[in-house]
């Protein structure tokens, strides 16, 4: 059993911003960076391993050498690793967009559906995402205003602040606005419908493709009542446990937690920095992805700090 630090795989989509290098110390020499995908197993984009024997491989080498006995028994049930984890830097407007669920998504595109939550990590004061209809709308309707390009005349635009944790379930019609770093925790999937872009076009001078008919099919027309609470957790369903850490360096500095055979706990380190101990010492500063495999038994994090704890939950 392993502690394991990971290095992400980068997108460059042209909606992103360079907070990802500047502030999340992502070694990234492109000039847009989007979303780095912290923990995945994902073909589009594999997470490699930073340090120690399997340094350079990916996340998914090292399962395989080591069996998915290291991911514990909750995960079991699924057929591939089941998150992907990552941080998005949204400094334009992302598209309006859809996710299919499980059984669509695996008929039409023979991988998971999305379901994803949202944790607001930081945003200007003035920043908006949306997050389903703001009214119930037919499917007539929805298809029109696609066409006509007023879909966000009837979309539920939601300012946000820091802290906030949305659940996109799949179906939900959504977007993340402007000025926004968001940590997302999804399915394994990468499966997007795009239903309206803005007009924009592309490195290629062309306008991006759109999902619409396949949108139609999928989206939620009802209007979204958002979770306030998910307590004790941040967040939960059935595809993963979202918990927070915060560690204030005074009062609180230090914590102790144990890592069994049911799960793997996965660290996204939100801000400060600090250390974990478990018969090894490893640091990790603002912007850091760590893993502890199923079984690595007892830890203490000690520092300044902020992350989100991530483990696979009973069915």
């Amino acid at each position: 059993m392993a502690i394991l630090k990971l290095k992400p795989s980068y997108k460059n989509y042209l909606w992103g911003g360079e907070r990802l290098k500047t502030e999340y110390n992502k070694e990234y020499d492109g000039d847009v960076l989007a979303e780095s995908w912290e923990l995945s197993c994902h073909v589009d984009g594999k997470s490699l391993i930073e340090e120690g024997e399997f340094a350079g491989k990916t996340l998914q080498e090292y399962i395989e050498w080591e069996g998915k006995r290291v991911l514990g028994k909750n995960c079991m049930r699924f057929r591939n690793f089941p998150v992907l984890i990552k941080f998005i830097d949204a400094k334009q407007d992302l598209s309006i967009q859809v996710h299919p669920t499980d059984a669509y998504a695996l008929k039409e595109e023979g991988q998971y559906g999305k379901t994803e939550m949202w944790y607001v990590v930081e945003c200007e004061p003035d920043a908006c995402l949306y997050y389903g209809f703001s009214k119930k709308i037919s499917k007539e309707e929805l298809k029109q205003r696609i066409q006509d390009e007023t879909i966000t005349e009837v979309l539920n635009k939601v300012p946000v602040r820091k802290g906030d944790v949305y659940f996109i379930e799949a179906g939900t019609v959504h977007a993340i606005g402007k000025g926004i770093v968001i940590a997302e925790i999804q399915q394994n999937s990468n499966v997007t419908y795009r239903v309206y872009d803005y007009g924009r076009v592309g490195a290629d001078g062309k306008k991006r493709d759109l999902h619409i008919e396949k949108a139609l099919e999928v989206a939620d027309r009802d209007p979204k009542v958002r979770s306030e609470s998910f307590d004790p957790h941040l967040g939960i369903c059935s595809y993963f446990t979202v918990d927070k850490l915060v560690l204030d360096g005074h009062l609180l500095e230090k914590v102790t937690g144990n890592v069994d055979e049911s799960s793997f706990l996965h660290i996204l380190v939100l801000d400060g920095a600090g250390s974990i101990h478990n018969g090894m010492d490893l640091s990790f500063r603002k912007g850091d992805s760590i893993l502890l495999t199923a079984g690595t038994g007892a830890y203490e994090i000690q520092g300044k700090c902020e992350a989100l704890l991530t483990t696979i939950p009973v069915c």
